[in-house]
């Protein structure tokens, strides 16, 4: 019998990906709710670990969390899993404005899911995808994120420019997604899934 996975994010332009990358087999599966997680402080892998711990003492059974980094080479990789906070402050164009005087404007694109079946011991999995590319000046719509300013290696898009389906292509999200959808394939106990948004 299938367990249901709780895939936990806010943001339901990246629950739409999620079921694109996913594929119409597991995205159909999807479902929406809200919920409140906290926020962390730390290295990315650490932060997606505390989440999904967190996420997992409130569904009390499997869940899925997503975070994602957006790190300057120029900076040491930040802003990094702080960029939402730094994109809600300054917007596309303070993002790329953080990089004038820098000459080297390259910068990852990090997407990160944790998997963790429920239980206090339980392990925490990770599954990442990155995409190098460059921080430009903000071009196409200004609707999702950071898209607008990060221009993928050997591209002449930004995200931003992209249709969806090229993106979805070679994302860093769908890049983990494909780690996440070998893992759900092969355990076929863990096909059913379900969405939750907190509610902050």
């Amino acid at each position: 019998m299938s367990r249901k996975i709780t895939f936990v994010t806010g943001n339901t332009k990246k629950l739409l990906e999620f079921k694109a990358i996913l594929g119409k087999k597991l995205g159909e599966q999807v479902t929406h709710c809200t919920i409140d997680l906290p926020e962390y402080q730390g290295e990315l892998n650490d932060i997606c670990r505390e989440k999904c711990k967190a996420a997992a003492s409130i569904i009390h059974g499997p869940v899925i969390i997503e975070d994602t980094c957006l790190a300057f080479d120029a900076l040491h990789g930040l802003p990094g899993p702080y960029i939402k906070w730094f994109l809600d402050k300054v917007g596309p164009e303070g993002l790329h404005k953080m990089l004038v005087g820098f000459e080297d404007k390259g910068a990852q694109a990090i997407c990160t899911f944790a998997y963790c079946d429920g239980k206090p011991d339980d392990p925490v999995l990770l599954f990442q995808g990155c995409t190098h590319g460059q921080i430009v000046y903000p071009r196409g719509p200004q609707d999702f994120g950071w898209d607008p300013i990060f221009q993928p290696d050997g591209k002449d898009l930004t995200y931003a420019e992209m249709p969806k389906e090229e993106k979805n292509k070679i994302s860093h999200r769908s890049r983990a997604l494909e780690e996440v959808r070998k893992f759900l394939l092969e355990n076929p106990s863990r096909l059913v899934v379900d969405y939750f948004e907190p509610s902050r």
